[in-house]
């Protein structure tokens, strides 16, 4: 997309894709796609960032998110601290808000936070200082993972305006569903869920997205197709008789595929339950670009650093 000239990052946090303009997002993805290019390099690190301390504070379990985090800071030369909730003094009674004001007097630039209380990112932003980057806050929001979604279907698509996107799934308690939502509809692109109807939040039409009642409605002509991980670990009784009967009416299928168009992509934001909401042959297969997502997640983090320390 165009920007205006000049066009800069206005935000100190980031912490929902609701809060960032069309602008913000495009300058993000532009950013984010001039930096790729440092991790093809035989040396990946470049001195942008020398001398800024970036803390990722993690309160739940994360592979990806995190990793990506801190090879984004490294690549920019930033130093790195991780801090997780079974190593921190969380264990020994201290609050959150302690936690983070005792790092915030060790004077870092940013702190990466993901935690399984919504609202966790805004509420540290009232008592710190330092940046704050919602790295997954609750059922709330993922809005690195959307922006990173966003860059994906931007490249191999060329655009994102007037695409169509169905997110299958456990819309319910999913933070990147919310976030992609946000960002693909305010990008210019449709968006459809579809999923059980417990699964299925009330209102989540007004986040921008069309409610499917099968599998079949919401994939018919998509571009893009993601599969979400149910999140059993979010429900407090189960929502769904069982993965095996998920998986024969909502898992994404070679005959699923067939209803999308032929160049449509295939996307997961990761863990994948195989043969659950994702068939291996297709998380596997010439139109997943799985891989790619993860591989485009640093450089959004990157470029999210980058920007968010005063880069322009």
């Amino acid at each position: 997309m165009t920007m205006e000239p000049g066009h800069r990052f206005p935000h100190k946090h980031l912490l929902s894709l609701a809060d960032l303009s069309r602008e913000d997002i495009g300058l993000v993805l532009n950013v984010a796609t001039s930096l790729k290019e440092i991790s093809t390099r035989s040396i990946k690190k470049v001195p942008t960032l020398r001398g800024k301390t970036v803390i990722n504070l993690f309160f739940e379990p994360s592979t990806r998110t995190r990793l990506s985090f801190e090879i984004a800071a490294k690549r920019m030369s930033a130093d790195t601290y991780n801090i997780s909730a079974a190593t921190s003094s969380a264990k020994k009674g201290e609050s959150l808000v302690d936690t983070a004001r005792n790092l915030a007097a060790m004077a870092p630039d940013v702190i990466v936070v993901r935690h399984a209380c919504s609202g966790t990112p805004q509420l540290l932003t009232n008592h710190i200082d330092a940046s704050v980057i919602n790295a997954g806050d609750g059922a709330h929001e993922h809005p690195s993972q959307g922006l990173l979604d966003l860059m994906t279907v931007k490249e191999h698509k060329g655009r994102i305006k007037g695409l169509t996107v169905a997110i299958i799934g456990d819309i319910a308690h999913s933070r990147v569903a919310h976030s992609d939502i946000i960002g693909f509809s305010k990008m210019g692109a449709n968006v459809r869920v579809a999923g059980p109807a417990t699964l299925i939040p009330p209102g989540i039409e007004h986040l921008g997205a069309q409610v499917c009642s099968t599998l079949q409605e919401a994939v018919e002509g998509a571009d893009v197709v993601m599969a979400l991980r149910i999140q059993t670990e979010r429900q407090n009784d189960p929502l769904i008789p069982s993965l095996r009967e998920y998986a024969r009416f909502f898992g994404i299928s070679s005959r699923t595929m067939a209803a999308a168009k032929p160049d449509a992509i295939i996307m997961h934001p990761g863990p994948i339950n195989r043969g659950v909401e994702l068939d291996p042959t297709l998380a596997d297969g010439p139109r997943s670009v799985i891989m790619d997502q993860v591989t485009n997640g640093v450089a959004v983090r990157m470029a999210l650093l980058y920007l968010i320390m005063g880069g322009n």
